[in-house]
């Protein structure tokens, strides 16, 4: 059992994007051309100062002597055979040949040495991470419709430092990695695993898995560890949303219904499936936007605003353009706008996933 919960650890902790790091071979080249220079410079510090040693040979040091006598020196071994003699050559033995000696002990022991720098590295990287992580995007499945989602949140400016993705595929959390995103390996349906994932400090939670009885499961544990989160959730079969909204979820969107649909308007009018597809892809074409209402609006009709206005949001209700009650414009309603995707007014958001409304 205490096995299965390491296991369960070292699966589900936080993934972060690696950084660029040397191929092996070019690292292992210039730690062998480092420990080389560090022999040549003794040899030539032994060399220049040969009077100084003594060979108890023939007491005399030649260059062979010189690159024996580094050799054996720096690698610690030290036969005796030939020591330093003179006064000068023992001051340059400590000052010189003992740091080098210690230097080239680090070059050996490097790859060890490299892997515990790496570890607490990547600690560091991790705590900072964890310290600065406040309102951010946490993902729960990276498949289709969460890539999509979070494409689309990407095209608006949000950074990818503020996502973090959650999947139980350690394949999927890899090539979030390698997107540069924050990733989280486990079963989202677990409240320690989205505790990883920092669930708690999120502003906005996108639900993306294959099943509905999971997005169901992931809503509750979402929202019982996050009651001021905005949660968009996805479910296959459109009987499944109200399930979803009780469990906590502020919008639920039906794929295959909102697929089956777009299909059914393309045949229709294929010009009218075009710009629905136009506004659903944000940054191009048209884009449809969340703004709040500006001074100079407040008190007119929503046909009097510069924007083509779709609807108001008051509170927690959502009004038509065409409702009576939509009209005049109060300065705390937002307005649900399509503008071109180069024109959004400042204080938009775009898309539908915005700060939950308080």
């Amino acid at each position: 059992m205490a096995r299965q919960a390491d296991e369960q650890v070292a699966v589900s902790r936080v993934h972060l994007p690696r950084q660029t790091v040397e191929r092996p071979l070019r690292q292992v080249t210039k730690r062998l051309l480092l420990a080389l220079s560090v022999l040549v410079l003794t040899v030539l510090i032994v060399w220049l100062d040969r009077g100084g040693y003594y060979d108890n040979a023939d007491q005399k040091v030649d260059f062979l002597d010189a690159v024996y006598y580094s050799t054996v020196t720096l690698s610690t071994t030290g036969y005796g055979d030939i020591v330093p003699q003179s006064d000068t050559a023992r001051l340059v033995n400590v000052l010189l040949v003992t740091p080098l000696r210690v230097l080239f002990l680090i070059i050996l022991v490097g790859t060890t040495l490299e892997v515990l720098t790496e570890r607490t590295r990547e600690e560091w990287r991790l705590n900072r991470w964890r310290s600065t992580l406040r309102d951010h995007t946490v993902v729960i499945g990276f498949g289709t419709k969460g890539r999509s989602a979070l494409l689309t949140l990407c095209a608006t400016g949000l950074d990818k430092s503020q996502v973090v993705i959650v999947d139980p595929s350690s394949k999927v959390v890899e090539a979030a990695n390698a997107d540069g995103f924050a990733g989280v390996i486990g079963d989202a349906t677990r409240s320690d695993v989205l505790l990883r994932a920092e669930v708690q400090r999120a502003r906005q939670i996108i639900i993306a898995t294959q099943r509905d009885d999971t997005a169901v499961l992931v809503a509750l544990t979402a929202r019982q560890l996050n009651r001021g989160a905005k949660i968009v959730a996805a479910v296959r079969e459109e009987e499944n949303a109200p399930l979803l909204r009780q469990s906590g979820a502020d919008a639920v969107i039906t794929s295959a219904s909102a697929a089956g649909r777009l299909l059914g308007l393309s045949v229709l009018s294929p010009y009218a499936g075009t710009v629905l597809e136009d506004l659903i892809q944000q940054g191009t074409g048209l884009d449809i936007v969340e703004r709040p209402v500006i001074k100079s609006e407040v008190g007119k009709s929503v046909r009097e605003t510069e924007d083509l206005v779709v609807s108001v949001l008051r509170g927690h209700r959502l009004l038509g353009y065409d409702d009576p009650e939509a009209s005049p414009l109060q300065l705390t309603d937002r307005l649900i706008t399509i503008v071109r995707a180069v024109n959004a007014p400042p204080g938009a958001v775009r898309g539908s996933v915005g700060k939950r409304p308080e």
